[in-house]
């Protein structure tokens, strides 16, 4: 990044600035991710009740921003340029540094790209780290603990079923758990290989420049036409993440969990006559919370019904959160209309 930024300012390069400007931004969110990791870790508070998960959404958010703003001026230099073409660009250095970018996407790329490469990490009930997981992992099993032995005691004590209801209620296998790591690692290699992907792309165009201009002087327009192309790239690719961080900020139910799959898994449980009021939200980008309330038959045991309706939704569903209420059933329920499922 330090290198891209001397080697661009000694060219006189927008297009090796706007590579390390992209290389600035990713140093700045992994420094954020960083911050956010450690936010996240901490125990939730009575003022913070869901912890720090949306420390990860607004580091994402100002990466970002800053990123756009970054490439906002990189174009505006480049149309400065186009309107005033009384500008010099060192094609020698430009070369140069265009090539070390290549090779060391290159490295990082087939580093990530190793087969077996992240397999070393346990695959049994030993502890396994990951870095969005581990603190509300201990968090919630500690929770797990006291709410059992709060709803066993409790069981006794119920005389109607309205009141019951369950939060933080962890259900997960040791094993099911290493694995899921796992597969949270894969994907992160995998997002990471894509990235420098993304990244070899940017640094072969600058490298064609380079050439270019090297062979062809008066050509020296291609420098900022590569960095109007960057520009359109860096806004294509970060798009779709604002658009994620918005639609988590605006508490929008999980791309990842349908709908009308739980009710129907829910109504499936024994007992079950009716599901209303379900409500689902994204903490995070990979944690999601549910709130919904069960109407059962008198007859049916509720806490039966609640334990196989907190498995249901955190094993099949991934849902970290939950709040399940158990209610009794009334014929009147089908016809109330507060009761009856969103519009889409």
């Amino acid at each position: 990044m330090v290198g891209e930024a001397v080697g661009g300012a000694l060219a006189g390069s927008l297009a090796i600035m706007s590579d390390a400007a992209h290389l600035l931004t990713d140093f700045a969110s992994f420094g954020i991710s960083l911050v956010a990791m450690h936010l996240t870790v901490k125990r939730r508070t009575k003022k913070l009740s869901f912890g720090w998960y949306r420390a990860e959404i607004i580091g994402a958010l100002v990466s970002i921003l800053f990123l756009w703003i970054l490439t906002g001026v990189l174009v505006y230099l480049g149309v400065e340029r186009i309107i005033n073409p009384d500008y010099t660009i060192d094609p020698l250095i430009m070369l140069i540094t265009a090539s070390v970018g290549v090779v060391i996407n290159v490295i990082m790329g087939a580093t990530l790209h190793q087969p077996g490469h992240h397999h070393h990490h346990s695959h049994g009930g030993s502890p396994t780290y990951t870095p969005t997981d581990s603190g509300h992992q201990s968090q919630n099993e500690d929770n797990s603990h006291e709410t059992d032995k709060h709803l066993l005691d409790d069981k006794q004590k119920l005389v109607e079923y309205g009141a019951i209801s369950n939060q933080n209620v962890h259900d997960v296998e040791k094993n099911d758990h290493g694995h899921s790591h796992k597969k949270e690692k894969n994907i992160n290699v995998r997002a990471a290989f894509i990235h420098v992907l993304g990244d070899l792309v940017q640094s072969l165009g600058v490298l064609i420049a380079a050439i270019i201009i090297w062979f062809k002087p008066e050509w020296k327009i291609a420098d900022p036409i590569c960095t109007f192309l960057f520009s359109i790239l860096v806004v294509f690719t970060t798009m779709h993440i604002v658009k994620d961080i918005i639609y988590v900020l605006m508490e929008g139910a999980p791309r990842t969990v349908n709908f009308i799959d739980v009710t129907q898994s829910l109504l499936e449980v024994e007992g079950v006559k009716e599901v209303h009021d379900l409500r689902m939200w994204s903490l995070s980008m990979n944690k999601i919370a549910i709130a919904v309330h069960l109407a059962v038959e008198k007859d049916r045991d509720p806490m039966d019904v609640l334990r196989i309706s907190t498995r249901i939704v955190r094993k099949k569903f991934g849902i970290s959160e939950s709040v399940i209420q158990i209610e009794e059933y009334h014929p009147t329920m089908s016809e109330c209309n507060e009761c009856q499922d969103p519009p889409d």
